[in-house]
């Protein structure tokens, strides 16, 4: 399979990539990030939203020196500097406990979400990336909230498309964040081709003629209806109308064979039925080296590959490469559409 995200680099000329990175639940691990990636020379303009109190109480916890600036997103891009922080004040995070999520910072925390998503839909950043929130506080509080991928579509009007992405493997999903029971009725053919469609013209901005891997969704794909028939009734017939349009797509196929290096190494992504099909085999070869996606935005948008790990807040011990490959994949999506001329 070819490299899993990024695009080409960009000239000394190209525009400095603004990057706006949410700090997430402030209980959990996201502010512990924040800091640790100010302390990065990563090549853009990246401003974090987020309690400018917070952030500078979790500094001084890890023995971090950095420098906090509150500031409003222009058009005109700074180059990062090693050390400084700068920040779209959102109140409403300081005051708490490592890990100790309460409901109180619901609020705060989809206020987060959604300036940082109008930012960029203003065009005052370039790419948007998501430190984790704890979706179960959120819910408790009062706020529907089932994740990221869907809050985004809501704000932004987009019709997104969930995508995981390790070095070598690509893995789309065509149901999220879904109860198990509720996968058949949710898999319908207008559905799948939506999923496929976006899935495939993201791929096509980087790859000419990308090759998809399409799972099926029971064992063995149904077994020739003996197991399932969503196989036989909705996945075959939508993959055999999108092979006519000319995109390169295999499938139906069952997704215990499917995920091999033989498979694999000839193809760009696989297209997973649902959640827990294809996310645990990429979370064991990529963790903590995988990037999500949301494809099908006005807006680029990558995060974390884990949650907020509670137990690791304020301890100095957390594994930062996750969110450090998420903004440089976001640095190189905005590269990619800049050199293809896509706005």
């Amino acid at each position: 399979m070819t490299a899993a995200a990024g695009g080409a680099r960009h000239g000394s000329a190209a525009p400095l990539p603004r990057i706006l990175l949410t700090s997430g639940e402030p209980a959990g691990i996201g502010p512990d990030l924040c800091v640790l990636a100010a302390q990065q020379p990563f090549p853009c303009d990246l401003t974090v939203a987020g309690d400018p109190e917070l952030l500078a109480q979790r500094a001084r916890l890890l023995g971090r020196e950095v420098s906090i600036q509150p500031v409003m997103p222009a058009t005109g891009a700074e180059p990062h500097r090693p050390g400084v922080l700068r920040v779209l004040a959102v109140a409403g995070g300081a005051g708490g406990t490592c890990g100790v999520p309460e409901r109180r910072t619901a609020s705060y925390v989809l206020e987060q979400l959604r300036r940082a998503a109008e930012t960029c839909l203003a065009g005052a950043c370039d790419a948007l990336v998501t430190a984790p929130v704890h979706k179960a506080i959120l819910n408790d509080a009062g706020q529907p909230f089932s994740g990221h991928t869907e809050f985004f579509a809501a704000v932004t009007g987009g019709d997104p498309v969930m995508m995981l992405a390790t070095p070598g493997l690509r893995v789309a999903l065509a149901t999220t964040h879904v109860p198990l029971a509720r996968v058949s009725e949710m898999l319908t053919a207008a559905r799948l081709q939506r999923v496929t469609e976006v899935l495939y013209g993201e791929l096509q901005q980087r790859i000419p003629r990308p090759r998809v891997l399409v799972c099926g969704l029971n064992p063995h794909a149904g077994e020739g209806g003996h197991l399932g028939r969503e196989e036989i009734e909705v996945i075959a017939p939508v993959l055999e109308g999108l092979r006519r349009q000319g995109m390169d797509l295999l499938g139906p196929l069952p997704a215990d064979s499917l995920f091999v290096p033989a498979r694999l190494e000839q193809a760009d992504a696989v297209l997973a039925m649902y959640h827990d099909q294809g996310l645990p085999v990429l979370k064991y070869r990529g963790f903590g080296r995988a990037v999500n996606i949301t494809l099908g935005l006005p807006i680029i948008r990558t995060s974390v590959d884990h949650g907020t790990a509670l137990d690791l807040a304020g301890t100095g011990r957390i594994d930062s490469g996750s969110l450090f490959y998420a903004i440089e994949t976001a640095i190189a999506m905005v590269q990619a559409r800049a050199a293809a001329g896509v706005p």
